[in-house]
């Protein structure tokens, strides 16, 4: 049996891997794959696929390209969810915010350097036609729970997060979403180390026949919205609502998507060059 360890974000994009791991499907094959939840999002498994803490990660496209060009040893092997993630753009309840045109020159609140949060604030600074060195600053907050904490008591202005995981604190009033930003590419991509490629590529693809198996239908199994609803604490419409967004894939990325995520990064200062899409993506 080989001992894999993946990592993601506690949120409903990963119910699959939830119901695969619940029903013990990897066993088929021998594989015990062990799931580890990362609250603080892309730039904490970014650190821990360094660190070999984890073997895979369920990761945002722009966090770990950008940082498979600065030095971490591991590949995209493929598309998680191909549809792109919507990031609302949130301030505290009593903030004088509006819009998100009065939110230049203020702190975006990120979960750490590195993360989807931190690089999404450039995005949507280009968006906005902002200049990113006098407009954009930062404060560190961890995660979605130090961004509640945070923001109430003055430590970052807004705070870039997906919007249907931040919709029950917005429905309670803690957060105010006064806009939103998605990304221009598929959103998730799975990594894995290019150690354990090596070593271990007959597993990786056996769990990603299987996880893929289950995201082909994953959409039509009974119920599913109200599993979602309950399980993550959201009202069934918003969940419907994303499910309709919301598209998973089998497929690699793109050298094409490569590319056009490096040129994006490399557009905001993100990164220092653009690598050939082989040092990104793994091919067998």
């Amino acid at each position: 049996m080989k001992n894999l360890k993946i990592g993601g974000v506690p949120e409903h994009f990963n119910l699959p891997w939830y119901l695969t791991l619940r029903n013990k499907e990897y066993h088929e094959v021998g594989v015990n794959l062990r799931w580890k939840d990362y609250h603080g999002g892309t730039g904490q498994m970014c650190k821990a696929l360094r660190e070999g803490e984890i073997d895979m990660a369920v990761i945002l496209t722009e966090g770990i390209i950008r940082d498979i060009i600065k030095g971490n040893p591991s590949k995209i092997v493929q598309v998680f969810v191909k549809s792109p993630l919507i990031w609302g753009i949130h301030v505290a309840k009593n903030a004088s915010y509006k819009s998100v045109a009065d939110l230049k020159g203020t702190y975006a609140a990120i979960s750490r350097f590195g993360s989807g949060s931190h690089l999404m604030a450039y995005v949507n600074a280009e968006n906005q036609g902002w200049d990113k060195e006098s407009d954009l600053k930062f404060k560190v907050i961890k995660d979605l729970e130090g961004a509640l904490e945070s923001l109430p008591n003055g430590k970052g202005d807004y705070f870039l997060w997906e919007k249907f995981t931040t919709k029950p604190y917005v429905d309670e009033g803690l957060f105010r979403m006064v806009g939103e930003c998605p990304t221009p590419w598929p959103c998730f991509v799975i990594a894995v180390r290019n150690e354990v490629l090596e070593r271990d590529a007959k597993a990786i693809q056996n769990i990603l026949d299987i996880i893929n198996k289950t995201t082909r239908t994953f959409k039509r199994i009974p119920d599913i919205d109200a599993l979602i609803a309950t399980r993550y604490g959201q009202k069934l419409e918003d969940v419907q609502q994303w499910l309709s967004l919301t598209d998973w894939s089998q497929q690699q990325l793109s050298e094409l998507e490569a590319k056009r995520v490096q040129k994006e990064l490399f557009s905001l200062d993100l990164i220092k060059k653009i690598v050939p899409s082989e040092a990104l993506l793994f091919t067998e």
